[in-house]
């Protein structure tokens, strides 16, 4: 969703159920707004393209929680993916209890009080950097170990997002200094692909990873090239990719990992929303009941527009959040006919690092999570009341 970060959405592509309209009139019938909307038999699209991929490439895929935690459609996406991979102690609890399966352990760093129960829900731990392999040694000594490297190279054009950005705080470059340690770990882990959709140029990366790490390559026994390849793109080469991923294998005869985040979900959620007032400010504005800082965080931290579909029509509104905030603003929209109060909206691919990010900002009642299921049915799975805002507070 956003520059600098995994799995951009793709172009639309076909799905077995129809999308939402554009605009409907609330009554009764529907859920109560603002609310997610996850639409299973988009997902399943993304779903057996990684399962295409596992087939040919011989990778393993597992789901980016940074990116989507929504352990409610966790039981269907475990049928086409290995496992979880984390970034906090939270989320390697959540990976193990409500994924199963293989369970990866990373961290930028880990504190004393956490590093056992880490350990206790991983079959992996990989570490940031040196300092903190040797320092968590004894912990650590009773499941597979692993180190994170920088090839000082990413295909991110957003520093923010870049993890080989100057100076970069993530991951070891050195070779020198990580030989030494080799025989505490069995892999590494290497992120540096950010929404990229572009397939020589992830071949391209790789490459400089093969003669860069080739020597260390060749002692490890897995490694995992991390998310932010767009694979499940609607044009994407995927037999390709699975033959450069099978030939890396080959090459230095390791078992190779990806980290799908957003290329697992992308377009498969939408955002609901319902018009709540209109005004004339030199432009036509709608204000729903949603925020882009409460909501959608990350178009207002990258300076993005929300996507709406089709996007057509003779009538341009700004779509406005409701927070007090003066820049919560969705983007500018063209609609068929004039927005009423009253009219729903469906803001298009929501699920990547939204759910996950989502605040109390203005007390912005926090939207429901619900679930279209294959049969067409919508189930709302969870809720939030005054009672949730009370208590995440003090």
């Amino acid at each position: 969703m956003i520059p600098g970060r995994a799995g951009r959405a793709p172009e639309p592509t076909a799905c077995a159920t129809p999308p939402l309209p554009l605009m409907t009139r609330m009554d009764e019938t529907v859920i109560q707004t603002p609310y997610y909307l996850i639409d299973k038999s988009k997902l399943q699209i993304n779903m057996e393209k990684i399962a295409r991929l596992r087939e040919l490439s011989g990778a393993r895929a597992l789901l980016a929680l940074k990116c989507f935690a929504t352990w409610g459609v966790f039981d269907f996406m475990a049928d086409y993916m290995d496992g979880t991979t984390s970034s906090s102690l939270n989320e390697v609890r959540l990976g193990r209890e409500r994924f199963g399966k293989e369970t990866h352990a990373y961290s930028v760093a880990y504190a004393d009080h956490e590093i056992d129960e880490v350990v206790s829900h991983a079959d992996k731990i990989i570490f940031n950097s040196i300092s903190q392999l040797n320092r968590f040694s004894d912990q650590s000594k009773g499941i597979i170990r692993g180190l994170r490297l920088n090839p000082g190279v990413s295909s991110s054009t957003f520093d923010l997002a870049d993890p080989a950005r100057p100076f970069s705080r993530l991951g070891e470059w050195d070779i020198e200094k990580v030989e030494p340690v080799m025989e505490m770990i069995s892999g590494f882990m290497i992120h540096n692909n950010c929404e990229n959709g572009n397939f020589a140029l992830f071949d391209r990366m790789l490459g400089d990873i093969e003669q860069k790490f080739g020597p260390l390559l060749k002692k490890a026994e897995w490694v995992s090239l991390g998310g932010g390849i767009h694979f499940t793109g609607a044009d994407y080469p995927l037999e390709q990719f699975a033959e450069r991923l099978k030939r890396f294998a080959g090459e230095f005869d390791v078992q190779v990992y990806l980290e799908p985040g957003e290329a697992s979900i992308t377009r498969s959620t939408t955002l609901e929303v319902t018009v709540l007032d209109t005004l004339f400010n030199g432009k036509n504005l709608a204000i729903v009941d949603s925020s882009i800082e409460a909501h959608m965080l990350d178009l207002l931290i990258y300076r993005e527009s929300a996507k709406i579909e089709p996007n057509q029509g003779d009538h341009r509104y700004m779509i406005c959040g409701k927070s007090c905030l003066a820049g919560d603003i969705f983007g500018e929209f063209d609609f068929p006919s004039e927005l009423k109060i009253g009219d729903r909206i469906s803001v298009q691919d929501a699920a990547g690092y939204t759910m996950v990010k989502k605040n109390w900002f203005n007390g912005v009642r926090m939207p429901s999570i619900a679930i279209r299921e294959l049969d067409g049915s919508i189930r709302t799975v969870r809720e939030f009341d005054y009672a949730d805002f009370e208590q995440s507070l003090s």
